[in-house]
């Protein structure tokens, strides 16, 4: 990347939206971060270049080679993006590091006996705002991840054990055989014991 020149002051001599700062925080831009970070006038926030944020128009914004630099000049630190924090930092890596505790929990079965919303109270943010950050960095719930790993302890069962599929759906975490069978089938496409008969087969 070609090296960047800043200063505070340059949305007041800046004409035109293209230019490369303004571009790289309308398209969140991830190799800028931490190379400029930019305040808002109309708000008194400054940011990193990948915050989530709606962006601000090119004429209330102000850029700056450093977060102390921003702070200095009177602007808050953003919540969302966190500006003020140190690069690699749980705090820098923001809502990806919520999604990656979430998915420690889920890993441990941690849904099978609590609530998405008891889950996203252990993470200090509400289950809506969990939601919408499995949407944004899996494509999927926090439900159907943790419906995914009842999926695979159930692939492995029905290859390794004798367990009618009953006793499989339930070791499973599923609540239902009825329940287990859809959710198998909607995964993989076949019943779990048409899994069971072709896992056999292609062994043998």
């Amino acid at each position: 990347m070609a090296s960047i020149f800043v200063r505070s002051c340059y949305s007041r001599v800046m004409n035109k939206q293209d230019h490369i700062l303004y571009q790289a925080l309308v398209n969140r831009d991830k190799r800028y971060d931490g190379h400029f970070y930019f305040g808002v006038t109309s708000t008194g926030i400054y940011c990193r270049p990948i915050c989530p944020a709606n962006k601000p128009k090119v004429e209330n914004v102000l850029f700056f080679t450093g977060a102390e630099d921003a702070a200095r000049a009177g602007f808050r630190a953003c919540k969302r993006c966190r500006p003020e924090s140190r690069p690699g930092s749980p705090a820098w890596q923001g809502t990806e590091t919520s999604v990656k505790r979430a998915l420690r929990f889920i890993a441990k079965g941690f849904l099978e006996n609590a609530s998405l919303e008891e889950l996203a109270d252990k993470l200090g943010i509400s289950d809506r705002h969990l939601r919408r950050l499995f949407d944004q960095h899996l494509g999927k719930s926090p439900i159907d991840v943790a419906s995914e790993r009842r999926i695979d302890i159930a692939k492995g069962l029905l290859t390794s054990s004798e367990h009618t599929i009953a006793d499989i759906a339930y070791a499973s975490g599923f609540s239902s055989l009825r329940r287990f069978n859809d959710s198998f089938k909607k995964t993989t496409g076949i019943t779990p014991s048409q899994w069971r008969k072709r896992d056999r087969y292609d062994a043998t």
